[in-house]
């Protein structure tokens, strides 16, 4: 069932027409950027694994050093796919339809990097004070003795 949520009038059929088309070149150049993003951030992922390896002579930092950076690119590459989604449904195509997968993908997304963001950092959002910042420096004054 599709319909038509009436953004675009019905007396404007070559413009729409082309609003349409120039509207479908953005969200597929964002789908480009998007592929340029993974693809060279995967090469300079790679790099900075090898760096941390030669540096450290460490197999498994360099391994973390590769999965840290190349899951800050595939977050990076997501974002972008969602923003050309975005685009592409509200401008392009604006029907029920359209919209109820763009929010069916867009759930998925943020899952997965939601999911990503928790492999990256090893806590959820929510417990990322606790690991970090003046949390840390407290706990290991408390247990050192001091106050």
């Amino acid at each position: 069932m599709r319909v038509d949520l009436g953004l675009h009038g019905a007396d404007d059929g070559a413009v729409s027409e082309s609003y349409t088309e120039a509207m479908e070149l953005v969200a597929r150049g964002f789908e480009v950027v998007a592929a340029l993003i993974l693809m060279v951030g995967l090469a300079f992922s790679f790099l900075l694994s090898i760096r941390a390896y030669l540096r450290n002579h460490d197999g498994a930092a360099a391994y973390r050093t590769l999965r840290q950076s190349f899951g800050g690119v595939i977050l990076l590459g997501l974002e972008v796919l969602v923003a050309g989604d975005l685009i592409r449904t509200v401008a392009v195509a604006p029907t029920v339809e359209n919209v109820l997968v763009l929010g069916l993908i867009v759930l998925i997304r943020t899952f997965l990097s939601f999911s990503l963001e928790i492999e990256i950092e090893g806590v959820p959002p929510w417990r990322r004070g606790l690991v970090s910042g003046a949390t840390v420096v407290k706990r290991a004054a408390t247990e050192s003795g001091g106050q």
